[in-house]
């Protein structure tokens, strides 16, 4: 803008000298209006308008100033402003972005992360030193360490970890070291997430033989356990008849017999017509009903 403004008064100053020895007034004309954008894009080349949510950072002649805030600036028509956004950016690791780790047993998986990050505008000229630019601060910085703290939080976890039991606690892990390695460099990382842990193909397989290997075991301790308790209730079941048979076996003498004897005769004189040898009168001692109904 500011060689622009060069341009037009130099436009001006030669069609005023032209126009003075002509007695047409156009060239003076043109001569005024050049003048007029002249200082126009002289005044644009010293005003920067800062946007809203944004820093800039000021560099004349290779001298990096004080960052500026948002609103109308002014400026030597000598300096470039390099602009800076503070409002949070999404970083999608996912896709053909996504990071590939390793587990502590050395098991391939695929975690798909999202990461929010923002400049800090006290330290956008930090920043610029560092990168130069907003995309350079992503691509640069942010991009790379994160990869590199999530790759090595989950080389310290398990594949089965990694994947199920302990995610919650590994992206917790992530958010930490991701802040704190780039706050000290003029980035707020406002929040990490690990949306998915997708096992590879070759881990997957092993994964199914683990489960089926575990589900096999489980089927078999419900067998022993199974057998085990038919077997006792078994055995108890064999303990309680013979500990029954001995205590009738003890309770069973003469004079009991005898009254059974007597209570079975009763009972069988109520429904036909028998008379009995008194109990316990033959030789082996067994008492001996007749049935006088029959021959």
């Amino acid at each position: 803008m500011f060689a622009l403004s060069i341009l037009l008064l130099i436009a001006a100053v030669v069609l005023f000298l032209v126009g003075r020895g002509r007695d047409t007034g156009g060239w003076k004309i043109g001569a005024a209006l050049s003048a007029v954008a002249a200082v126009l894009a002289g005044v644009f080349a010293c005003v920067h308008v800062v946007s809203a949510y944004e820093v800039g950072v000021p560099v004349t002649f290779g001298k990096v100033g004080k960052p500026i805030t948002s609103g109308v600036q002014f400026k030597s028509p000598f300096t470039d402003v390099t602009s800076f956004t503070t409002r949070p950016v999404d970083l999608d690791l996912y896709g053909k972005d996504v990071v590939e780790v390793r587990s502590a047993q050395g098991g391939v998986l695929y975690a798909d992360v999202t990461i929010k990050w923002a400049v800090i505008p006290a330290k956008a000229v930090q920043l610029y030193r560092l990168a130069g630019s907003e995309e350079a601060v992503q691509e640069r910085l942010v991009v790379p360490d994160s990869r590199e703290i999530i790759r090595n939080v989950f080389a310290k976890h398990t594949s089965e970890e990694g994947y199920a039991s302990a995610r919650e606690q590994i992206g917790s892990e992530i958010a930490a070291l991701i802040k704190e390695r780039l706050a000290p460099r003029g980035i707020d990382v406002t929040n990490v997430n690990l949306r998915n842990v997708k096992p590879s193909e070759k881990l997957q397989d092993q994964i199914d033989k683990k489960i089926q290997q575990e589900q096999a075991t489980e089927r078999a301790v419900e067998a022993a356990r199974t057998a085990k308790a038919e077997a006792e209730r078994r055995r108890i079941e064999a303990e309680g008849i013979a500990r029954a048979n001995q205590i009738l076996s003890k309770s069973l003498s003469d004079k009991v017999l005898y009254n059974q004897c007597l209570e079975a005769y009763r009972e069988a004189a109520k429904a036909n017509p028998v008379y009995a040898v008194p109990c316990g009168t033959n030789a082996n001692g067994t008492p001996v009903i007749v049935d006088s109904t029959k021959n």
